[in-house]
């Protein structure tokens, strides 16, 4: 590199320096560049002039908060200036492309033999990829705190050492109660055996793949959690610890056991269903005069079922209302507007949901066939009410046709006779009774509530003793 000395004792030192790859120059006592290294020059992305340029090789400087710095006021300036080194103030630099290099500058001031200033040097150590270390740092340490995870780092004592906000939502302690003691404090006392099978493993290196567990909160409480954990290395690549990803899997359980008992209410209702049915084929195919009209039948009924079953998948298999079943039931005959109901609000359990379902579809098709919405006139008026019987509560409902034709059918030749007076009653554990006169069919349902109720679990109806009620003596309807 030029340099302005001659002196040979220089010119050995700037070969040494020159071969230096941090950079490296030196000023007068004015400031004035006097050497640079191939370093510095990489470094400022230009070459200095030697004698003319004064304190800095870079182009331009920066505070680390982004303001202009002026040559004037650099480190190498204020130590020339104030004859001390400067330390620990960083400045960024940028080269004639943009580019921005932060950077931490050491100008030290150099004395002759009798103590005078003569001029300075300054190293300039890049801090780039410090900063970029530091905002990877900075990331990730956002990520993991804001993670809705529980992520918590221990030693391989199993002491804790980090503790994110995530883990403070979860197990309810804060970072301050839970670093610096034992993770074992999370773990129930019948899983306490799974912490040194743990530690064993990532004492080997090796990654605990997520796996379902169960852990203990701050106030006592258990709860379902999905964990990961992975060996935590220092500097040199040695094992120090261990990380743990926690996730509160509360929900996802929860979901699944619904999703079980679902089934299995699908599973069971299913069954009462395909008794049901094929004791209606049986029955119908007895009644019926000609396969078309057995096809008719049969294909109605299945529909009913269908309606019942579509208001029990709507409301999540919890059951439906009265109002609801009996409209849909009915809505298919049309006229639907000429039924009045009246009652308690009453959710009924998909069991009652299912067996009523029948029950209104004898009563809406009969009436449709023979009564009140087959003619232009009367009414149909469906009333229910709860009363107190001893200790327990009484349903009862009255399905009651007025002012329609005179009945001298219902059910198509004595099912329907045998749905309303055995099956529907059956299945809710009641009773069932059948009366018309010139005003219309009356039915009158009476059961136990808890049998029909939809907060209360009613007992699962045997399809057998429904197929042997359906397959039993018939019911003759008078004249």
């Amino acid at each position: 590199m030029t340099d302005l000395s001659n002196s040979s004792t220089l010119d050995l030192s700037h070969q040494i320096l020159d071969n230096l790859p941090v950079a490296i120059y030196t000023t007068d006592s004015e400031g004035r560049i006097t050497y640079f290294n191939r370093a510095a020059a990489d470094f400022a992305g230009r070459e200095p002039e030697l004698g003319k340029d004064q304190w800095c090789v870079t182009h331009k400087l920066f505070t680390t908060d982004g303001q202009v710095l002026p040559h004037d006021q650099c480190p190498m300036a204020v130590a020339l200036r104030e004859n001390r080194p400067v330390r620990n103030q960083s400045a960024i630099s940028q080269r004639p492309d943009g580019t921005r290099v932060p950077f931490l500058p050491y100008p030290t001031p150099l004395h002759d033999d009798q103590g005078r200033l003569v001029g300075a040097v300054n190293m300039l150590f890049d801090l780039t990829d410090r900063h970029l270390a530091d905002e990877a740092r900075h990331h990730l340490s956002a990520i993991v705190e804001s993670s809705f995870d529980a992520i918590v780092s221990k030693d391989l004592n199993g002491v804790i050492k980090s503790w994110n906000s995530g883990a403070q939502r979860l197990f309810g302690y804060t970072a301050d109660e839970a670093v610096g003691r034992s993770v074992t404090m999370l773990i129930p006392d019948d899983h306490l055996d799974e912490e040194p099978r743990i530690l064993e493993r990532i004492r080997k290196g090796e990654r605990v793949e997520t796996y379902e567990t169960i852990r203990r909160r701050k106030d006592g409480s258990l709860v379902p959690v999905s964990l990961t954990i992975s060996p935590v290395r220092n500097a040199v690549g040695r094992i120090i610890g261990a990380s743990k990803i926690a996730r509160d899997i509360s929900i996802a359980k929860e979901s699944e056991y619904r999703i079980r008992m679902l089934m299995r209410e699908v599973n069971h209702r299913v069954k009462n269903q395909y008794s049901v049915i094929i004791s209606m084929i049986r029955e119908t195919s007895k009644r019926s005069s000609t396969p078309a009209e057995f096809e008719r039948q049969v294909r109605e009924r299945i529909m009913a079922l269908s309606l019942s079953h579509d208001l029990l998948v709507s409301g999540d298999w919890r059951g439906a209302t009265i109002f609801e079943l009996l409209l849909a039931q009915a809505k298919p005959f049309g006229n639907e507007e000429r039924i009045s109901m009246a009652g308690p609000s009453l959710t009924l359990n998909p069991n009652a949901v299912q067996y009523l379902g029948i029950a209104f579809h004898e009563l809406a098709t009969n009436s449709a066939k023979y009564g009140v919405l087959s003619a232009a006139e009367g009414t149909i008026s469906v009333q229910w009410k709860v009363s107190q019987a001893g200790a327990l509560k009484r349903f009862q409902l009255i399905w009651k046709e007025r002012d329609g034709p005179q009945v001298q059918n219902i059910g198509h030749g004595g099912f329907g006779t045998v749905v309303l007076q055995r099956v529907a009653p059956a299945a809710v554990s009641g009773t069932g009774i059948l009366e018309y006169d010139s005003h219309g069919v009356t039915w009158t349902l009476e059961a136990p509530l808890l049998q029909l109720e939809a907060s209360v679990d009613s007992e699962h109806v045997d399809p057998q003793a429904i197929d042997e009620v359906i397959g039993g003596p018939e019911f003759e309807v008078l004249p």
